[in-house]
């Protein structure tokens, strides 16, 4: 009798799992003067094909993605080799992706590209990108790993703004600035890194990273932005580098576990209430 029962519901199981695969759709299209896209919702695979850049989208002016009605469907997405940029927007709230692989022919990821995609963990950027939009990740929660390669020189305002599951990350020797906001709301890193090449740190570029705990500023940076520190009150360690000639207002203000700095010969000027509320 308990194996009859069993076997009924494996039966029913196996007819909705068909019914639903039957159901499936595959939705095409274009995405670009030269590139096409393909969608199976069954499999949930997105699937870019082709050559030159993709299109831009901007959801203000309701210029969506193709796709955007079917997203809640896309878990995971390919992009072509040939496909050199990815548009303004273009996974825009994706949140069920989980994986998407980014060829060496792309050089470019644009603004808000993967704003809230939730499902994110990882993502591997190719060493053929040379920049990094405004707010391209941001929101991105669960993203908890990512390499950013020499190739890259300018990451964008609030690039990985409110990442919050990011731990780590290394900014390499290529890149020459930090965008405001760049890694605001980051309350998962604990250290950072800021290598000789960059030359400025802007504006709230790390506010409220309440879980770091070290930041080493390199020798070539020259100025550190308005509250570019704000309330990193788990700071305990700064390393000011030797070229820095002005500290922005509140820079550091409330870093309240912050008990010791040094100050280099180079510094000319430091902002209003740089380090308020520093004990």
């Amino acid at each position: 009798m308990k194996r009859n029962y069993l076997f009924y519901w494996f039966a029913v199981l196996l007819l909705l799992f068909t019914s639903a695969r039957s159901y499936a759709e595959v939705y095409s299209g274009s995405c670009g003067a030269n590139v096409n896209w393909t969608l199976d919702t069954g499999t949930g695979l997105l699937e870019i094909t082709g050559s030159g850049k993709m299109e831009d989208y901007d959801e203000n002016n309701n210029n969506r993605t193709p796709w955007y009605y079917h997203s809640f469907y896309i878990m995971k997405c390919t992009i072509g080799n040939g496909v050199t940029s990815i548009g303004n927007q273009a996974f825009y709230c994706c949140s069920r992706m989980r994986s998407i692989t980014i060829p060496n022919s792309v050089t470019s990821i644009g603004n808000l590209a993967f704003n809230v995609c939730d499902g994110l963990t990882s993502i591997t950027i190719p060493n053929s990108v040379t920049s990094i939009g405004d707010g391209a990740f941001s929101g991105c929660h669960g993203l908890t790993s990512i390499t950013i390669p020499n190739s890259v020189t300018s990451i964008g305002d609030g690039a990985f703004g409110s990442c919050t599951g990011l731990t780590s990350i290394t900014i390499p020797n290529s890149v020459t600035s930090i965008e405001s906001y760049a890694f605001c709301d980051c309350t998962g890193l604990t250290s950072i890194t800021i290598p000789n090449s960059v030359t400025s740190i802007g504006d709230q570029a790390f506010l409220n990273c309440t879980g770091l705990t070290s930041v080493t500023i390199g020798n070539s940076v020259t100025s550190i932005g308005d509250q570019a520190f704000l309330n990193c009150t788990g700071l305990t360690s700064v390393t000011i580098g030797n070229s820095v000639i002005s500290i922005g207002d509140q820079a550091f203000c409330d870093c309240t576990r912050l008990t010791s700095i040094t100050i280099p010969n180079s510094v000319i000027s430091i902002g209003y209430y740089a380090f308020y509320e520093c004990n």
